[in-house]
């Protein structure tokens, strides 16, 4: 009983409508331009399937990555030069001994690949 009196007092027909929000016509436009390109990006895949060698993969995935570390080794080594020469000219302790440290790190990055084969064997 007690169901029935809330079907009828919240059914269908006692809600309220929800009217669209309005849009102008280059509202309309961008949605539309936006929901046509969502369509074809969602139904225009294909299956790509793997061949080849998926040690090959790795070992190339493994050769960038090491290479992006050399990179940034590099520039850590550049500006630790530029660091101990700024500190040799203004005669300042602290800023040589970070200038050192990071020409150290900066040798120790951009070697970094040959120091783990070199632990590994």
């Amino acid at each position: 009983m007690k169901f029935y009196k809330m079907r009828k007092k919240y059914g269908r027909e006692n809600q309220r409508k929800t009217a669209p929000l309005p849009m102008n016509s280059r509202q309309r436009k961008t949605f539309s331009v936006y929901a046509a390109l969502a369509f074809a990006l969602c139904m225009g895949t294909i299956t790509v399937y793997a061949s080849g060698d998926p040690l090959a993969v790795v070992n190339n995935l493994s050769s960038f990555i090491f290479s992006l570390i050399r990179a940034i080794g590099m520039i850590l080594l550049g500006f630790g030069v530029v660091q101990v020469g700024l500190s040799l000219k203004s005669h300042d302790p602290s800023q040589r001994a970070n200038g050192f440290l990071t020409l150290a790190g900066g040798i120790i990055i951009t070697f970094a690949k040959e120091i783990l084969d070199m632990i590994v064997g």
